[in-house]
């Protein structure tokens, strides 16, 4: 009888597909570059020869195009964690502040939900709880993209938005968070115990925009850990028995990463970026009122156009942070 081969495994054949097609989009990106690289040099030497300013301004929109290009390059090879290439899943949940806070958690959502688009990612929800009057409470959502993980493990920590309410009728300013967490969709089976006493298993019917089987079943399953607290959701899925293998594979996902944290604290000995997010150390604030700025405090990356933020344009502030933590 023949060994079974590589290609009959057919979760290790799509992991090598996709490597080979990183592989293959790298090496197209280098010689777009190479080639875009020569086109400048061949109008500046055209420039010159020709005494023509006029070629000036083509000049200088091939060297914007190759700085972006080259730019997104580089920041690309400092995605080198154990788990950067992965998908990523994000939760956001609403902190103190009633509606005015489930409001920015919406905001927020929809800021990666452009994201998403702008990267050509997919995004899909795996729960989902509205606000009592507005917005939403908490969303747990997966974003499946090359180097997912690596570009928004940036975004962990509590938000902070400044602006002048629309649910304040007295128009007075106010001050909103929303905590955000991030871990790597984890598809292997990672080396972490759960042991039975530990964890509570509860049900309960799906609420909310997430799949088509929503509000149908109470097939939604909690998953709470003792020890830690960490309790994980899903409600996505199309059977209970589903809900519960990905609210575990969360859970592992979780406790995995809460291990590696504290490896690091205590090799580094730097608390700040590994600690437990709390509701005093925001991460970025959003200001709309009486001025328009959002500033990442660990990086100080700016942005004035608050608009394009909230419209997904938060790659500076991606790429400012994988610079900073690098260095």
């Amino acid at each position: 009888m023949q060994a079974p081969g590589f290609w009959d495994d057919p979760e290790k054949s799509n992991q090598k597909m996709r490597e080979s097609k990183q592989l293959k989009d790298v090496v197209e990106t280098m010689d777009g570059l190479s080639g875009q690289y020569e086109d400048i040099l061949t109008l500046i030497e055209m420039g010159y020869e020709d005494n023509d300013p006029a070629i000036i301004p083509d000049i200088e929109e091939e060297l914007t195009s190759f700085k972006e290009t080259f730019e997104n390059i580089r920041i690309r090879t400092l995605l080198s964690g154990e788990y950067d290439k992965n998908n990523a899943i994000l939760k956001l949940n609403a902190g103190a502040g009633g509606t005015e806070s489930c409001d920015w958690c919406s905001m927020l959502y929809r800021m990666y939900t452009r994201w998403v688009e702008r990267k050509g990612y997919s995004l899909e929800v795996i729960d989902y709880l509205d606000g009592d009057e507005a917005g939403i409470k908490s969303v747990t959502f997966q974003i499946n993209g090359e180097n997912a993980y690596g570009y928004l493990k940036s975004e962990k920590g509590v938000h902070r938005l400044v602006r002048i309410s629309p649910f304040n009728a007295q128009g007075k300013r106010q001050t909103s968070f929303v905590s955000l967490d991030v871990m790597p969709d984890i598809e292997e089976d990672v080396d972490v115990e759960v042991k039975d006493e530990d964890i509570r298993i509860d049900t309960y019917r799906s609420s909310g925009a997430g799949g088509q089987h929503i509000n149908k079943t109470s097939s939604a399953i909690r998953i709470t850990h003792f020890p830690t607290g960490i309790v994980v959701t899903c409600q996505n899925e199309r059977s209970q028995f589903q809900n519960k293998d990905k609210a575990m594979q969360m859970l592992k996902a979780k406790l995995y990463m809460l291990k590696q944290e504290e490896n690091a604290e205590k090799l580094s000995d730097i608390r700040g970026d590994v600690k437990e997010i709390g509701w005093g150390n925001q991460i970025r604030s959003y200001v709309m009122q009486p001025y328009t700025m959002v500033k990442d405090h660990r990086t100080n990356e700016e942005s004035g156009n608050v608009d394009a933020v909230m419209d997904g344009a938060i790659d500076s502030f991606i790429n400012a942070y994988l610079r900073w933590i690098n260095n």
